[in-house]
């Protein structure tokens, strides 16, 4: 295993608690007495909600044995058949060996990202910096997911609480200490495409500390990946993680780059495709963000509908649409906002600037018009 680090994190993929759970609404596997879970009757007019299977591993070595992986997948088998229960699986990280030199047609270099900050404003720090490294193919195969960098940095400010109580990282964890700047920079060389879960967040903090992430291009997982339409109501990582069924240790970056990249190489709904091929489609369509200059107050809940937003700072409505859908958004606009066709500012975006804090709020004095 080929893994950059500076941060001791044993458990990386334990759950946080015992479960917390009520005994009239989960049955439990955790160790001792595992081998008596199918004796357990669930009393009549209960319901088990859910099982966790927790494969064998380091802490506990008197589970190690390959006879029980069988036996406890075959349990969950026959746990899941009644259809009373739905089995999560404590989610496994991939590391593999670096690759061959050729792996396949159109192979490139991700890196999957996570921070974890002292909070959501644009002022906030860094706490945690995680890179997970893997290839790709054209189709949206990962290949290999080959190197991890997980490191801390000290804010120089307190930690607030809440934020202690989200990640369960503290002041003492980062006290004194600095992510590698040369480390990112190796890390990231040769990279074709960044990922993370709500890009717009992530990218903003790592811009401002490592501006090398302005010069590649990125994709989020929640935003370019049509988890609806495999019936995937939520997507937030964790209810994705568990609609897959999966569990894990949420809100520390390394663990959240492990799982997110193990979603897309799933299919979206239950076959097809992975789900990377969605997002290496949708990131790589030109966009164009559009501002509906001039537009009448009365108008303000039909732009609202259409998914207009305000910009306080450009006084007008904006929306950021496909490349495709502008010239008859312009239609739609010269129909039912403006009394006739007007040109109107606007900007193309690509995975090179989209989800970044340097695409303007405000129009550019040089910017198209049509």
């Amino acid at each position: 295993m080929n893994e950059s680090t500076n941060v001791e994190q044993p458990g990386l993929f334990e759950p946080e608690a015992p479960w917390q759970q009520d005994a009239s609404e989960q049955v439990s596997n955790g160790p001792p007495g595992a081998a008596t879970l199918a004796d357990r009757a669930v009393a009549p007019g209960t319901t088990a909600l859910a099982v966790a299977v927790e494969p064998p591993g380091e802490a506990d070595p008197t589970w190690a044995a390959p006879e029980d992986i069988d036996r406890w997948e075959t349990l969950a088998a026959d746990l899941e058949a009644t259809g009373r229960y739905k089995v999560l699986r404590r989610f496994e990280e991939r590391l593999d060996e670096p690759p061959a030199p050729q792996l396949g047609r159109g192979v490139k270099k991700g890196v999957y990202l996570d921070v974890e900050t002292t909070g959501l404003m644009p002022s906030d720090r860094i706490l945690e910096l995680a890179l997970l490294a893997f290839h790709y193919d054209e189709d949206g195969n990962v290949l290999h997911v080959t190197e991890a960098l997980d490191q801390f940095e000290d804010p120089k400010r307190k930690i607030p609480a809440d934020i202690v109580s989200l990640t369960g990282i503290t002041n003492e964890m980062v006290r004194g200490k600095r992510i590698d700047d040369a480390e990112v920079a190796r890390l990231m060389e040769g990279v074709d495409l960044v990922v993370a879960h709500n890009a717009g967040f992530d990218r903003q903090f790592v811009e401002a500390r490592f501006p090398f992430f302005s010069e590649v291009g990125w994709a989020c997982s929640v935003s370019d990946v049509d988890w609806l339409s495999g019936g995937l109501r939520s997507r937030k990582l964790e209810n994705l993680a568990l609609a897959k069924g999966y569990f894990y240790r949420a809100h520390r970056a390394i663990y959240d780059c492990h799982v997110a990249l193990g979603l897309l190489r799933l299919p979206i709904g239950h076959e097809g495709p992975p789900a990377l091929a969605d997002l290496l489609r949708r990131s790589s369509t030109e966009s164009v963000r559009l501002w509906a200059e001039g537009s009448p107050f009365e108008k303000k809940d039909d732009l609202k509908a259409r998914y207009y937003r305000w910009s306080s700072q450009a006084k007008c409505w904006w929306r950021d649409l496909a490349v495709d859908e502008h010239e008859a958004e312009l239609e739609w606009l010269a129909a039912n906002v403006y009394p006739r066709r007007r040109p109107l500012p606007y900007l193309r975006i690509t995975s090179r600037t989209r989800y970044s804090s340097r695409l303007p709020e405000v129009p550019p004095t040089d910017v198209e018009r049509l």
